[in-house]
């Protein structure tokens, strides 16, 4: 198969950039200055002149705080430029697959949400995310929609790589306890999107899958795995700290843990150990310096 993906300097299209060779795939890799997500028709000519087998959106406005204020872009990169590629797709017969977030639900369940739980978003992210699956969904072409969560890699801006910062410069680090959810590596998401492509080309079913990292944990939690397993030579320790006392511009839901019984069932792809993503990317990382 070859590719179209979009999203050339995420964390996620650079792995994909890595994933689809190795699985016997060619892509060709848009970034913005070809393809800006805040112009979705010119997101939408590239689908339609496109001679690839099947196309992934990679790409995404993740600021979430700074979506509060700057709606009207987070709204055109994250809802309308995934619709228009995903018409585009449509009119075309191509697979379409794109990324979504734990963000559309509100946290309060006291279990894994589901794909067919109803979606609620707290701020303005999360219902960016929320419309652009709508519009996917409605497009009505051969399509999957990947909600995942926490993503982090050696690429980029994310939690790992934020706490080892923070952690070279710091005796002790508040990080919030009371917000759980499951930590995925970059890489098995561009796995996992592989395989969905390939499966819906081959007739599979389409939808919304959820994939995120397991054991659920807490970002506290997390912060100390990343500790525990760096080569800092002097670690700080993690103060638990509520949510209430790091307030931000945007609510973050309280429990943003994916139920991912779907994808292994109809695809065989399992829940990734975060653990051993983060061994990964701690050694990449290592090795980059």
């Amino acid at each position: 198969m070859h590719f179209l993906i979009f999203g050339e300097t995420g964390q996620v299209a650079r792995e994909l950039a890595r994933a689809v060779p190795a699985a016997g795939h060619s892509a060709e890799v848009l970034g913005r200055d070809r393809a800006d997500l805040r112009d979705p028709a010119t997101c939408a000519a590239a689908v339609a002149a496109t001679g690839a087998d099947a196309v992934i959106n990679a790409a995404a406005y993740t600021a979430v705080d700074a979506a509060e204020t700057d709606a009207e872009t987070a709204r055109l990169v994250n809802a309308e430029a995934p619709g228009a590629m995903a018409r585009a797709a449509a009119a075309r017969g191509l697979p379409f697959l794109h990324i979504s977030t734990d963000y559309v639900f509100d946290g309060s369940a006291a279990r894994p949400w589901r794909e067919d739980d109803a979606t609620a978003p707290l701020g303005v992210y999360g219902a960016t995310k929320a419309e652009g699956e709508r519009q996917v969904t409605m497009a009505g072409g051969p399509h999957a929609i990947l909600r995942t969560a926490w993503v982090f890699s050696a690429h980029g801006k994310n939690f790992v790589k934020t706490m080892l910062r923070l952690g070279a410069e710091r005796d002790t680090l508040s990080v919030v306890d009371d917000q759980q959810g499951g930590p995925t590596p970059a890489a098995d998401i561009a796995a996992a999107l592989v395989t969905l492509a390939e499966g819906i080309a081959a007739g599979k079913p389409g939808g919304i899958y959820h994939f995120a990292g397991a054991p659920t944990v807490s970002w506290a939690g997390f912060a100390e795995a990343i500790f525990a397993a760096c080569a800092l030579p002097r670690k700080p320790s993690v103060l638990r700290i509520p949510g209430s006392a790091y307030p931000t511009p945007a609510r973050r839901p309280a429990n943003s843990a994916l139920d991912c019984t779907r994808i292994n069932d109809l695809y065989g792809i399992a829940q990734p150990d975060w653990k051993a993503g983060l061994a990964r990317v701690l050694k990449e990382l290592e090795t980059d310096q």
